[in-house]
C-alpha cells in the first residue's frame, strides 16, 4: 500500500524551478507593459479565459500550455506534475470575501515588479529552489521569509507565508484598499 504521509506532495526543487520559468515571462511583461497589464486585468475581472489564453500564449508560452482560470479578483495558472504534486500553482489574487469583479492593473503591476527577482532566482538557482523547497517542507517560517524577503524587498510585502506547500505573499499598497497575494501551492486535482 502506498504511504499517504503529509510530505509525500511536498514541493520540490524541480517543481518550484518549472513553475519559475513558466511564469517569469509573464511577470517581467506585466511589471513592463501597461498595455499588456491592463488587458490583462480586463480577462481577469471579466473572467474572459480565451483573451487570458491568448495573452499567456503572447508573454509566456510555457503557462499558456498549463491550466489557467480566475476568480474574476485574480488569477491562477496550475502546472502539471507527476503524482504525488499532480498539480503545483501560481497565481496573484485578493483575499476572497474582500470584493467582487476587481483587480487593479496598478497594484498588480507592483506585485509583478517586486516578485521578479524572487522567480528569476528559483528558476536559474537551483540551490535557492532548492534550499526553499526544504524550508517549506521543514515549515521553516524564519527561514522562508528570510529567503524571500532577501529577493522582494517591497515595502508593500507584509507577510510570507507557508501554505499548502508552497507560499503566500501579501501585499498591501496605498493604491488600493484591498491586500493582494501572490501564491505557490500544491492545487487541487
Amino acid at each position: 500500500m502506498k504511504s499517504t504521509k503529509k510530505n509525500d506532495a511536498a514541493v520540490t526543487a524541480d517543481v518550484l524551478r518549472k513553475v519559475a520559468r513558466g511564469m517569469l515571462p509573464f511577470y517581467r511583461t506585466i511589471a513592463m507593459s501597461r498595455s499588456y497589464a491592463k488587458a490583462w486585468t480586463h480577462a481577469v475581472v471579466t473572467a474572459d479565459l480565451g483573451l487570458m489564453g491568448k495573452l499567456l500564449k503572447q508573454a509566456a508560452p510555457l503557462a499558456a500550455r498549463q491550466g489557467y482560470g480566475t476568480n474574476a479578483i485574480g488569477y491562477f495558472v496550475d502546472f502539471t506534475f507527476p503524482p504525488p504534486i499532480a498539480v503545483y500553482t501560481n497565481g496573484t489574487t485578493i483575499p476572497p470575501g474582500l470584493v467582487q469583479f476587481t483587480f487593479s492593473t496598478k497594484v498588480h503591476r507592483r506585485i509583478a515588479l517586486a516578485v521578479l527577482p524572487l522567480y528569476r532566482e528559483l528558476a536559474f538557482n537551483r540551490n535557492f529552489a532548492d534550499a526553499l523547497a526544504r524550508g517549506i517542507r521543514r515549515n521553516d517560517r524564519q527561514s522562508v521569509s528570510a529567503m524571500v524577503r532577501g529577493l522582494v524587498r517591497s515595502p508593500a510585502l507584509k507577510s510570507v507565508r507557508i501554505e499548502e506547500s508552497g507560499i503566500a505573499l501579501l501585499f498591501k499598497t496605498s493604491d488600493s484598499p484591498y491586500p493582494y497575494r501572490n501564491l505557490l501551492f500544491k492545487g487541487v486535482e
